[in-house]
């Protein structure tokens, strides 16, 4: 074939052969694939149908987690999005250490953080991997008792120690803020993560503490329900980027920072939102939207959102955008307060690369942050890119991906509550 049969194929990239039989494989979807869009073979349609390739799917998802697990395949799947029934999670090889995440300074999590932990060393001979500022508070470090415990964790520091090979599942106690500190803690493969209710709201954490038990124990022993929540990757692209430069009290993290064309960028992994907003500033934001490339709109207002599937009941929701299911493969966009009447929010699809910037006529100057955190200041010059991840986040499901999420539509957001309507007999009926 020419040149317009070869672009798909190379657009078509799969992690593995597993993942989607192979080139074989990819040849025969390809030719399903223009048969069921009826597109033209010709060279003038060439660039057309490889964005409608790139823009449909996206790009395919990693499916295996830390070192020892991965998802079971699905031998009658035929799109590398998989049904959301169909997505368990299996084991390679029977895990031996598990990351424990617990609130910093939270009294309440206390003893269900000492219980687990005992737990998981005495009973299940894991490796318990914990945080080294989680065992500086006085609370645990006191408490002689659970001394003898605390010198069989291996612990590391944020920013400094890399774990991505030594974990294979993830223990968070807390609230929705500890799956999105894991999250960060990982920037390629996330090994699963297990997130019990601990905190205020739990949208993102299904599971009860009281049974923690017999649920720890059903996931050591594998074939559990998963959902894959998408990451968004996002690089900072930074015309001069000085270390005194203006920064939250939380601070830059460098060590990704790389050189692209002259420039210093940085790299993140988010899994629920991007914010950019005008900041301290009392000027609206004026940043231009690109998509692909192309200028799609100037957002002028407080700011906007660009947030993924799991991120779209989090700030999104409060800014009028819609709610949508994890497994569906997009990005939205949500402005801030926009100075109009017409400026509504927006899905699209995964597979795209958008692009922030500051506006030339902008007043002032912008801020980003990633999940509420590294927040720092964005100049003229300066860019944010982001598209979708490779690397999701697989969140293990107290049943399955479909319920869980209604659950907590139902439990966290009271979604569709509303006193019932009386019944209308046939008596009433006539008058």
């Amino acid at each position: 074939m020419d040149t317009a049969e070869k672009v798909p194929m190379e657009a078509a990239s799969y992690c593995c052969s597993t993942c989607d039989g192979g080139e074989s494989a990819s040849r025969s979807r390809v030719r399903r694939s223009r048969k069921t869009r009826s597109l033209s073979t010709s060279s003038a349609s060439c660039s057309f149908e490889y964005r409608r390739t790139q823009s449909l799917h996206g790009p395919s998802p990693v499916t295996t987690f830390g070192p020892k697990a991965c998802m079971l395949q699905n031998p009658h799947a035929v799109m590398h999005i998989q049904d959301p029934a169909s997505q368990r999670l299996t084991w390679n090889k029977p895990p031996k250490s598990v990351l424990v995440i617990k609130k910093i300074r939270d009294a309440t999590l206390l003893e269900p953080f000492k219980e687990l932990c005992i737990f998981l060393t005495e009973r299940k001979s894991m490796i318990v991997y914990v945080e080294k500022k989680v065992l500086e508070d006085p609370a645990i470090s006191g408490d002689e008792n659970f001394g003898a415990i605390t010198k069989k964790f291996c612990t590391f520091r944020e920013d400094l120690d890399d774990i991505s090979n030594r974990v294979d599942f993830i223990i968070c106690l807390g609230g929705d803020g500890t799956l999105l500190y894991a999250s960060s803690l990982f920037q390629e493969s996330v090994p699963p993560v297990m997130a019990f209710h601990l905190g205020s709201l739990g949208f993102l954490t299904p599971f009860k503490f009281d049974t923690y038990q017999s649920q720890v124990t059903q996931i050591i022993e594998g074939n559990a329900a998963i959902v894959l929540r998408s990451r968004l990757k996002v690089r900072v692209h930074k015309e001069n980027w000085d270390k005194k430069a203006r920064v939250d009290d939380k601070g830059i993290i460098l060590t990704n920072r790389d050189i692209e064309n002259g420039h210093k960028a940085v790299q993140y992994q988010v899994l629920n939102e991007v914010v950019v907003d005008r900041g301290p500033s009392s000027y609206l934001s004026n940043v231009d939207l690109f998509l692909d490339g192309h200028l799609i709109t100037t957002v002028q207002g407080d700011g906007v959102i660009v947030s993924t599937p799991t991120g779209s009941t989090a700030y999104a929701v409060a800014a009028g955008a819609s709610m949508i299911h994890p497994n569906v493969p997009a990005i939205m966009i949500t402005p801030i307060c926009p100075h109009s009447l017409s400026f509504r929010p927006i899905v699209v699809p995964a597979g795209v690369e958008l692009k922030i910037m500051l506006s030339r006529d902008a007043r002032n100057t912008a801020w980003v942050s990633f999940d509420g955190r590294k927040r720092q200041e964005i100049c003229h010059g300066d860019s944010i890119t982001i598209t979708t991840s490779c690397f999701p986040v697989p969140s293990i499901c107290f049943r399955d991906p479909v319920n869980d999420w209604f659950e907590s539509l139902a439990q966290c957001l009271h979604w569709n509550v509303r006193k019932k309507q009386n019944y209308l007999s046939s008596e009433d009926e006539e008058f």
